[in-house]
């Protein structure tokens, strides 16, 4: 039996996880944290009291691992708390820059604990991001519209970040092959500009949960690779897996489709 706790428990996505893993015979929910609603009682009939405090939740509790659905700013210093008390963390939340990545790489492997950080934790979605980078060996010229509920916090998505990331990797320096010199009359029109100058354009509206569209363009064709989310249980199964494994294994690990 693993042993889990959700920081960030009381959101839309950690109300999600804490109910996925106490519906799991092979995981526990030990832990919840939350700086809401504290000592509010989740996953009868076991009883689990949501806790203010992260590190005093671990030490009190001691979870395998520890799944973060917290916000961009609390984030990162989450992780550390939890490698530092030798506790493996699984982060959903996004915003955090290449160079906390980083650190949080050299962290992980200097405990010798497991670590994954994924942008995404719907298969569809990780299979956008797997489609895209194989169309971007074809096209010279591509940009990302990402589409979120306008309580999300950080802009552009994780996953946007991640999808360019990953197109990059295919060698190419730029993705917008002969577009003519521009000016913007209104700031930030053509969006930010992120690996290989793939443009990143982000929409904030209620309604959406998450969507993304990658739109490649050749000359006479267009190709879009597009997912939407409906539901938060979507997610779910990334997320139990990603628990699974990271309990088992010492490794760092950024972006789901590494573990598909």
């Amino acid at each position: 039996m693993i042993r889990v706790g959700v920081v960030g428990a009381m959101g839309k996505m950690g109300q999600e996880v804490v109910k996925a893993v106490c519906d799991d015979d092979k995981l526990e929910l030990v832990t919840a944290v939350d700086i809401n609603q504290i000592d509010t009682e989740v996953c009868p009939p076991k009883e689990v009291r949501i806790m203010g405090d992260l590190k005093s939740a671990i030490l009190m509790h001691k979870p395998d691992v520890m799944v973060d659905f917290t916000q961009p700013k609390y984030v990162f210093e989450n992780a550390k708390i939890c490698l530092e008390n030798g506790v493996r963390p699984v982060i959903g939340t996004t915003g955090l820059s290449d160079e906390q990545i980083a650190e949080l790489k050299t962290l992980a492997e200097s405990k010798g604990l497991g670590c994954l950080i994924a942008p995404n934790f719907s298969t569809g979605a990780i299979l956008m991001m797997m489609f895209a980078k194989q169309a971007a060996r074809y096209f010279d010229n591509a940009e990302i519209i990402e589409l979120h509920h306008n309580q999300k916090k950080d802009a552009p998505s994780g996953t946007a970040i991640k999808t360019a990331l990953m197109m990059s990797e295919e060698g190419k320096m730029s993705f917008e092959t002969g577009n003519c010199p521009e000016t913007e009359t209104i700031q930030g029109a053509r969006g930010g500009k992120s690996y290989s100058d793939i443009h990143i354009h982000s929409v904030r509206m209620p309604g959406y949960i998450a969507s993304q569209e990658v739109i490649f363009g050749a000359s006479g064709q267009i190709l879009t690779i597009r997912h939407d989310s409906m539901d938060r249980q979507c997610y779910m199964a990334g997320v139990k897996l990603a628990i699974k494994y990271i309990a088992e294994h010492n490794e760092f690990i950024y972006g789901l489709e590494k573990i598909m």
